[in-house]
């Protein structure tokens, strides 16, 4: 199948997790992607696995002047862009009462800040009828011990995202999110939640199917969104998390 040939996607924190599981669903449907990443090391190796339609730049979302040069990067080699992923994040868990400002100024200025000013400065650069994607997280609307400035930086970037999608309407670009709940990723062994106990009670109590989703289940609907198929729908907040967040804790 090639329902994205030819098309241009770029595919922020592209070298592992869901960005990569989507860069590899892209390639696979025709689509040449540029993906970004913070380590130049993970980048190279993501890429010889993408093979022949993928080149990596190396780009921090935090620094909106690395956000610049990325553009200009894919302006000098593609001119235009069909698909944006931005996929680039972090977590952090602190407790109410225990907030740092460090955590709250890396969690706002990478998922909120640095999501904002990519969409932003791709904008020119996007081809009419162009499809922007925003990976945020169940978390933007369901609360745990811990998660409050990440759930907030999630809440925020889907507010920008629904009014992105009014804006932008004019010249046909659709603006969605998608929002998975926890993903078989490096990012979810870490942290306080990032132990093999942790995942097991999460899975009993949270979770409808007993596991955690895969990677390449969410680059399946990051691919609908980004293809033709979707073309009339923006504005969408899609949830993916087996059912997790209107399922009741079973105790």
């Amino acid at each position: 199948m090639s329902k994205l040939k030819e098309k241009i996607a770029v595919v922020t924190g592209g070298s592992a997790g869901i960005g990569f599981a989507s860069a590899k669903e892209f390639s696979a449907q025709g689509a040449k992607v540029i993906i970004t990443g913070r380590n130049q090391q993970a980048i190279d190796e993501a890429v010889a696995k993408l093979g022949n339609n993928a080149i990596g730049i190396r780009a921090d979302a935090i620094h909106i002047k690395d956000t610049e040069n990325l553009v200009a990067q894919v302006k000098s080699l593609y001119g235009k862009v069909d698909i944006l992923l931005v996929n680039a994040g972090v977590s952090h868990q602190e407790p109410i009462g225990h907030i740092t400002e460090e955590t709250f100024d890396t969690l706002m200025d990478i998922n909120f800040k640095g999501a904002v000013f990519t969409t932003e400065k791709f904008i020119p650069i996007l081809n009419d009828g162009a499809s922007i994607i925003h990976l945020t997280s169940v978390s933007a609307y369901t609360y745990a011990t811990g998660t409050s400035i990440y759930s907030a930086s999630k809440a925020a970037l889907t507010a920008y995202s629904k009014s992105a999608a009014v804006e932008l309407a004019g010249r046909k670009i659709r603006v969605n999110t998608v929002a998975p709940s926890m993903t078989e990723t490096d990012m979810i062994y870490r942290g306080e939640f990032g132990t093999e106990e942790i995942h097991n009670f999460l899975k009993s109590k949270f979770m409808p199917f007993n596991r955690f989703a895969k990677p390449e289940e969410i680059a399946k609907l990051v691919t609908f969104l980004a293809s033709d198929d979707a073309s009339f729908i923006s504005g969408a907040e899609y949830t993916i998390d087996s059912g997790a967040s209107v399922n009741a804790v079973r105790l």
